[in-house]
């Protein structure tokens, strides 16, 4: 369904399952800096009304999903560590375009809106399904239903808004260029990393 070109080898939960006050802290700020986006999407874009009621579901969405892993983390005596640099993120970002029209820029940060809620998607399964913490595998498991109605929700947007993008031919480049770029990736206790 996601068109992932790599998925995540399952011992990465291992890894992440090894320090969880990492992997919840890295979650936390990866809930906000998602509804920091839909934020942005809405402000950039505030003539399309449907975008802006169904981009504000998500920015509440992700916020209460924040609010979830800080009560875990509370709840498991962790505390929650300072934001962190999202290198995976970052190299998406230098992958959009930002140049030409407004169009094509908006298209290309929904795309990339999409790739993100795919990838932890992917993430969310693996660890629904191999840590050995039942909590925290119900937990992903649910996350995992939420990211995957997200990444259609921005997909179909892009699909919906598109001028002169080529809304499929531009996402099988995100596609491609996402599946050599996580290969570096899956050996930290970070949800993209």
């Amino acid at each position: 369904m996601l068109g992932l070109k790599l998925l995540t080898d399952p011992r990465w939960a291992n890894i992440a399952e090894s320090n969880l006050e990492e992997i919840l802290t890295d979650h936390a700020w990866c809930e906000q800096k998602a509804a920091t986006n839909a934020i942005t999407l809405i402000t950039n874009n505030s003539e399309h009304m449907d975008l802006v009621e169904e981009l504000t579901a998500i920015a509440i969405e992700e916020m209460q999903h924040f609010q979830m892993v800080i009560e875990i983390i509370n709840k498991r005596g962790y505390t929650l560590g300072r934001e962190r640099k999202d290198d995976y993120v970052g190299r998406l970002v230098k992958f959009s375009r930002r140049d030409g029209s407004r169009n094509n820029a908006f298209i290309d940060r929904l795309l990339f809106a999409a790739m993100i809620e795919a990838r932890s998607c992917e993430r969310f399964r693996v660890l629904s399904q191999n840590i050995k913490d039942p909590e925290l595998a119900k937990f992903y498991h649910d996350l995992m239903v939420s990211e995957a109605g997200h990444y259609t929700t921005f997909l179909n947007f892009a699909r919906k808004y598109t001028i002169d993008v080529d809304v499929d031919a531009r996402w099988k480049e995100w596609l491609e260029f996402e599946g050599e770029l996580i290969q570096s990736y899956g050996n930290k206790e970070a949800i993209h990393g």
